[in-house]
């Protein structure tokens, strides 16, 4: 894959194409949980076009899983709680101001590894606490380098 490197803009630069994306994600779902949603609500459309998409088109995948699953109507439609305000991540300015976000982002995450004894998933585990995807949470450990092991108690092991 590295041998051809292709560069693909962000969602939020490509907003012609989330219409055409929210309508093959909506019919994906939908078969997958055997639910007859034949149309998207304007106003989500008008949403998901203002919204910047900082977690890019799998943010957008997940919010329309998560509102299929819980749709009980054709006609789909999300509420505007389920995407946060401040949707832009600031940009660090320099390799200190990285750091610094880097150390408090690993004190979070160490934080309710502690509270969920270095458990990561479940309803109990730090991903439910932190309120993301194990998936990230996973990453996130992996790439700050934690050891999620140290978090679990003597019981546990």
């Amino acid at each position: 894959m590295n041998v051809f490197p292709i560069e693909i803009p962000p969602l939020r630069k490509r907003r012609q194409d989330i219409r055409l994306l929210v309508e093959y994600f909506v019919d994906r779902y939908a078969r997958k949980a055997g639910k007859n949603i034949t149309s998207v609500d304007k106003k989500t459309f008008q949403l998901f076009e203002s919204y910047a998409w900082p977690g890019n088109i799998r943010e957008l995948q997940n919010v329309i899983e998560r509102s299929v699953i819980l749709s009980d109507s054709e006609a789909l439609s999300v509420q505007e709680s389920w995407l946060p305000e401040n949707s832009m991540p600031m940009e660090p300015k320099n390799a200190s101001e990285l750091n610094a976000i880097q150390a408090q982002t690993k004190g979070v995450i160490e934080v309710a590894l502690r509270e969920s004894r270095g458990r990561v998933f479940g309803r109990s585990g730090a991903a439910a606490k932190l309120r993301i995807p194990r998936s990230t949470l996973e990453s996130k450990i992996r790439s700050l380098k934690i050891d999620k092991n140290r978090f679990k108690s003597s019981t546990d092991k």
